[in-house]
């Protein structure tokens, strides 16, 4: 067993899954959207949503999408300094069959662009990030990560593998994710490092199936 099971993650607030893991996932939804985040709508789902109020759940999201640690004391007053920073924010419950009861789904948006994420508190402060934009992936948010959005076509793994050794980038692990074969499929890699935004248009360019590649910062990339 190790010490983390036993003492849990240093945070703030009561609950490692309702506290740590929300500031967690909020952090991790903003480093997948790439940048500030100004307007978002968040939907709680299961316990998030039924005792969020007692567990400083809200506060905890807040905090994460501003960029704060999950043992940052400013979490306490994240919703007032998300006010103050001019990030507009709003809060529902809603019950989806087969959900996670630790899950939330963020609806993010700037002008004409938007983007949506699913995230799960798997206690502990583990967490995993579910899907992007209704695409199921598994994601959990420890290491930078590549996702490319393609057609189920050979060789775009040997296209994006290519592109990665030519930078020197090293790859950790990566899953592949397909709705069926020949039809929409997404890869998840996370790697050692970060990767340059030039890097990001050769993936997209190496190969004629890919559609879309999103880069994931690492973790200590964007600390508050």
């Amino acid at each position: 067993m190790a010490l983390l099971d036993i003492i849990g993650p240093v945070m703030v607030g009561p609950s490692s899954s309702h506290t740590a893991g929300a500031a967690k996932l909020g952090r991790l939804a903003r480093r997948a959207w790439n940048g500030e985040v100004n307007k978002v709508d968040i939907f709680l789902r299961g316990s998030f949503a039924s005792t969020y109020w007692g567990h400083g759940t809200d506060k905890a999201l807040i905090g994460g999408l501003l960029g704060f640690m999950p043992d940052d004391e400013k979490i306490r007053d994240a919703l007032e300094i998300a006010r103050q920073r001019g990030l507009e924010y709003r809060f529902f419950a809603e019950s989806i069959d087969g959900a996670h009861p630790n899950s939330v789904r963020f609806v993010i948006y700037k002008e004409d662009k938007a983007m949506e994420l699913v995230g799960a508190s798997l206690g502990g402060g583990v967490i995993e990030l579910q899907e992007i934009d209704g695409f199921s992936i598994s994601l959990s948010g420890d290491l930078a990560a590549i996702i490319t959005f393609h057609r189920d076509q050979p060789g775009v793994v040997a296209a994006v593998a290519g592109v990665m050794a030519e930078k020197g980038l090293n790859i950790a692990t990566m899953r592949l994710h397909r709705q069926g074969r020949g039809g929409k499929a997404a890869m998840v890699i996370e790697i050692d490092g970060e990767l340059k935004e030039s890097t990001k248009d050769e993936i997209l360019n190496s190969h004629s199936a890919l559609m879309r590649v999103i880069f994931i910062p690492s973790p200590e990339s964007d600390v508050r």
